[in-house]
């Protein structure tokens, strides 16, 4: 008789891992588990043994319990359970209302704090808006319909002032007598008989000061006044206030001379489309193009002659 030999590892036959010896007996019993509900509700329903008005209630799906390192099955459920590369939304906190102002102008509303474009919608002169506190480069933000807006806040006042009296048309100058007798042309408000040109784009004799911060359009509009009114000798150009931020915007000072104020103005008007005018204020009045059949409209008393553009001409294009 041969003495029993000690078995090593290389010996035995391949035997599956505890964990995979359980789940090849897990599966198949829950596998024959629904096999047999579906067999026995068959048969229930075909038999028609059961009591009238029996409810049948679905089998609920046997939840496993997978030993760690069996679960690759489940892991494409739990992805698109939860992912963190998904799209999250961050929502922005609504401003509160610091009060409530009127409006003493028609305002035009704007998505950002700048003038570009066409305004959103344009509100009438005399309601309320909700403002919130904040001012930037001369707009004041606002809520409107539960959105955030930005209006000019030139245009915005504790209370409503009255309606301010029209201003004078300037007098006509009297025709000037030649030697002969005859009448002579009146001198135009430019300081030439000639009648003011139209629009160039020439160098100005102050061009360096007033063109710096300009857009291209703004400088042709300053060069085109200031060679058709020689006159004109004081400039305002880019600040950081109302349109003059945006570099489209340019006050033309008349020293007095409201002929001069009027013929600016005047010209301007007859010169808005070449120069794509967004608007001309001059004497507590504004013209624009978008309401050009209103011809001028009168704006509020602001406190002072330069607020209510009487000492110059305020023009601005798109």
């Amino acid at each position: 008789m041969k003495p029993a030999r000690h078995r090593t590892t290389a010996d035995r036959p391949d035997r599956p891992a505890p964990r995979r010896r359980l789940l090849r007996l897990v599966l198949p019993a829950t596998a024959a588990s629904l096999v047999t509900a579906s067999v026995v509700g068959v048969t229930l329903a075909r038999g028609g043994s059961e009591p009238v008005g029996a409810t049948h209630v679905a089998a609920k799906p046997l939840k496993l319990s997978v030993p760690a390192g069996h679960d690759s099955v489940y892991r494409a459920d739990r992805v698109q359970a939860f992912s963190r590369s998904a799209d999250r939304v961050t929502l922005a906190r609504k401003p509160s209302v610091t009060g409530h102002l009127f409006r003493t102008a028609p305002l035009n509303v704007w998505p950002t704090p700048h003038e570009k474009g066409r305004p959103l919608q344009v509100l009438p002169r005399g309601g309320k808006v909700a403002v919130t506190g904040l001012r930037r480069a001369g707009f004041a933000r606002i809520l409107l319909g539960g959105q955030v807006r930005w209006v000019n806040a030139d245009f915005l006042a504790q209370a409503m002032p009255k309606p301010p009296k029209p201003p004078k048309p300037p007098k006509p100058a009297a025709p000037a007598r030649s030697s002969a007798g005859a009448s002579a042309p009146a001198p135009s408000p430019g300081g030439s008989s000639a009648p003011a040109g139209g629009v160039t784009s020439a160098p100005c004799p102050d061009g360096s000061a007033t063109e710096a911060g300009l857009t291209p359009a703004a400088v042709t509009l300053f060069r085109s006044v200031c060679n058709a009114f020689p006159a004109l000798t004081t400039y305002g150009g880019y600040a950081a206030r109302g349109e003059h931020s945006s570099g489209k915007a340019i006050d033309f000072m008349i020293n007095g001379d409201s002929g001069l104020g009027q013929a600016v103005a005047d010209w301007a008007r007859a010169h808005a489309a070449e120069l794509n005018l967004y608007d001309v204020i001059w004497a507590q009045h504004i013209w624009t193009p978008v309401r050009a059949s209103e011809g001028w409209r009168a704006m509020p008393d602001r406190g002072s002659p330069t607020a209510n553009h009487y000492d110059h001409v305020h023009i601005a294009v798109n």
